[in-house]
């Protein structure tokens, strides 16, 4: 989840804007290839950017989260997503692939352990990551916590963020007939799966729009609409991840093994008001996680665009910072 473009009302916390000075398609087999870039101090603290979706892909905004003098700042879009290649495809496309695509990424551009900044999916992401490969992780910034579970994707696609935006979610449903809406993912499943372009940039958008509607706590319940070839990539992706529950062993599985990173420092930021990923999640990743601190964002959504979001994410960066550097 979260693909949200308005930067505009961060953009008074963030950094200036910087250019990488390394941009990269790498090699990731199965026909994939992904693209990474480095900007910021190349000497400097390295932190990675896990986007959201799945599907989403990187922004250059992305980058200004971080002092470029201090940070050495990787950005890297994954499968099927943004720059990288083939664009959209749903094959060999997992979890475990993507995570697999981050360990490429840091042994090629020479990374003995780096920072993991993720929010929505890609805090989905970071926390798998640094499941499979403790080692490797300094410290963890996450965004609006998302843990690939049964009960969050009933919330969202069964009808519980539509109790409160009841008008939105009847526009969601009305493209399903009622026999099959008891199965909402897999009733979209079956129409941005269908073969015809049509008809699955048609649902694509429809798919892209009830999330995006909901991302900020300053909607309306409208969202613009998106270009269809990323409405139909975003909402193919992501829906291919959310139908096989992100191709985790079993339901709860982050949480389970939360003990393999409880020696890991972590800064959680979360929105009070996030309709998508509801605050449950990141009470319930804090309780567990004893070098975790939660920061509960009052008056704030999903977006990492909501200014208090992006205030407590620069903060969390910039106090990292100041601990790491002389």
């Amino acid at each position: 989840m979260d693909r949200y473009p308005d930067q505009k009302r961060a953009v008074h916390y963030l950094y200036p804007p910087v250019e990488p000075f390394d941009q990269r398609m790498i090699d990731a087999g199965q026909g994939h290839r992904i693209y990474a870039e480095q900007s910021g101090n190349p000497n400097g603290i390295p932190v990675i950017v896990c986007h959201g979706g799945p599907g989403g892909g990187s922004s250059p905004a992305m980058r200004r989260y971080f002092d470029p003098d201090v940070y050495r700042i990787i950005l890297f879009d994954q499968r099927g997503c943004g720059r990288s290649r083939p664009y959209a495809s749903c094959e060999d496309n997992t979890t475990w692939h993507l995570v697999a695509d981050m360990e490429l990424i840091r042994r090629q551009i020479g990374i003995e352990s780096w920072i993991l900044f993720g929010g929505s999916w890609g805090a989905t992401l970071a926390l798998i990551y640094a499941q499979t490969h403790p080692d490797r992780v300094q410290q963890m910034i996450l965004r609006g916590v998302f843990l690939m579970t049964k009960a969050e994707l009933d919330w969202f696609y069964g009808g519980g963020a539509g109790k409160f935006w009841p008008e939105t979610w009847a526009k969601f449903v009305s493209l399903i007939p009622d026999g099959e809406r008891n199965d909402m993912i897999g009733a979209y499943h079956k129409r941005l799966f269908s073969g015809n372009l049509d008809e699955e940039v048609r649902y694509g958008r429809a798919w892209s729009s009830w999330e995006n509607a909901l991302a900020s706590v300053h909607s309306n319940g409208q969202s613009g609409e998106s270009p269809g070839d990323y409405a139909r990539a975003f909402a193919r992706l992501e829906n291919h991840y959310f139908r096989n529950g992100g191709f985790l062993d079993y339901d709860g599985q982050i949480l389970a093994n939360i003990g393999r990173i409880s020696h890991i420092p972590g800064v959680i930021v979360q929105g009070r008001y996030d309709m998508i990923c509801p605050p449950s999640s990141a009470w319930r990743l804090n309780e567990l996680w004893p070098n975790a601190e939660l920061k509960m964002v009052r008056n704030a959504g999903h977006a990492l665009s909501e200014p208090g979001i992006s205030a407590e994410l620069v903060r969390a960066m910039d106090r990292i910072a100041g601990e790491l550097v002389p």
